[in-house]
């Protein structure tokens, strides 16, 4: 045969295909079974117990329907009539419902001024202004009290000082108007002690009407 023959030949031959060895098949079904027989008795009887459990935790999905606790219809809760000739339309509430609602429902807190600048600095100097007032009133009648006190210190102390007259000691006037006999009458008692002693402060601390 000539070489160019045979090598074309060769050439054009298909290479022998050898068959792959199949992995071994393995029945799952022993498997299972030995697993099966493995298992403890107490797990067998906990599996149903397991899966009950679990269908009881997993969210439910389907949404219960709402049902309102009230029998009373809608339109009597609002105030209205139950009126047949009414049915389809809207029904007017009573207002006396709507005022009884108000008064339980609505708050006491005042709602927050909502002022503009030049309202703001209007309302912030009216306050100022009156603090100011307020303080400067009160600084008065403070004033006042220190002067009644050092007028009455200054009468006592003259008192205290006085020379009597005679063999009469030094300060017996001053003694005397200390003691405050006769003032409060033959069987009086002194004006502090004629209120009778309470826990807490009088209405009226001091009646500045009173006159001899």
């Amino acid at each position: 045969m000539d070489p160019a023959t045979e090598f074309n030949s060769i050439a054009t031959q298909e290479p022998p295909i050898h068959p792959q060895p199949h992995p071994p098949t393995t029945s799952p079904r022993p498997t299972a079974i030995m697993a099966s027989n493995n298992v403890s008795p107490l797990f067998r009887l906990l599996t149903p117990l397991l899966q009950t459990v679990r269908r009881t935790a997993a969210p439910s999905t389907t949404a219960l329907p709402v049902r309102s606790l009230s029998t009373t219809p809608a339109n009597l809760a609002s105030g209205g009539t139950m009126n047949p000739k009414n049915r389809g339309k809207d029904v007017k509430p009573d207002p006396r419902v709507q005022l009884i609602r108000y008064h339980l429902q609505h708050s006491k807190t005042p709602r927050p001024l909502r002022l503009s600048r030049m309202r703001s600095l209007r309302h912030w100097t009216i306050h100022r202004a009156w603090m100011l007032f307020r303080r400067q009133k009160m600084s008065e009648e403070e004033l006042e009290l220190q002067r009644m006190y050092k007028s009455m210190h200054n009468a006592c102390e003259e008192l205290r000082a006085l020379q009597g007259p005679g063999d009469k000691n030094t300060g017996r006037l001053y003694r005397i108007a200390l003691e405050k006999k006769g003032i409060f009458g033959p069987n009086g008692v002194p004006i502090e002690y004629a209120r009778a002693q309470t826990d807490t402060p009088g209405r009226e601390p001091w009646d500045h009407s009173w006159t001899r």
